[in-house]
């Protein structure tokens, strides 16, 4: 009697694949999650990012943790000028958003009714890079024209 075995493979979104370059050999930068279980009896999640060696298998890049990651790319946001890579209009568009939402939902409540002016989408961007959808996180970095490179834990900005 012959068995059919279906394996199911979980398929993993991550944040950064596909939009980091390796900065020794030209390869995408490729994630793994890791996971390690403490001494009080919780797991911990661990993501690291890397070289996909795809055009040199003995690139020696090495890999970087997400979180690593993510505070590099919230300093590179200060230099990014927001009007050139056309976030700011996504951002505006959430913003009314939220802003209709309130309306409907708070309606009668003091102050929630008016949508914000002055918002700070630099500020925003930082705040997505750390606390958004992995969705959210790929917009993002989807609209930043400049190259992400990756070399040796350091993230760069190439024109």
């Amino acid at each position: 009697m012959r068995r059919d075995y279906v394996v199911r493979s979980e398929i993993k979104e991550f944040a950064f694949t596909k939009m980091l370059t390796c900065g020794s050999c030209g390869s995408g930068i490729t994630a793994q999650e890791k996971f390690k279980n403490l001494k009080d009896g919780t797991v911990a999640r661990y993501v690291y990012y890397g070289c996909t060696k795809s055009r040199n298998l003995n690139c020696k890049n090495g890999y970087t943790r997400e979180e690593e990651l993510i505070d590099q790319l919230i300093k590179i946001m200060d230099r990014i000028n927001l009007n050139e890579i056309g976030i700011q209009y996504k951002f505006q568009e959430e913003m009314n958003r939220l802003a209709k939402f309130q309306k409907s939902f708070f309606k009668g409540s003091s102050g929630l009714e008016n949508k914000p002016k002055n918002v700070n989408f630099r500020s925003y961007a930082k705040y997505l890079l750390k606390e958004g959808s992995v969705i959210e996180k790929r917009e993002l970095l989807a609209c930043v024209k400049s190259k992400l490179v990756l070399t040796k834990k350091i993230l760069t900005l190439e024109k």
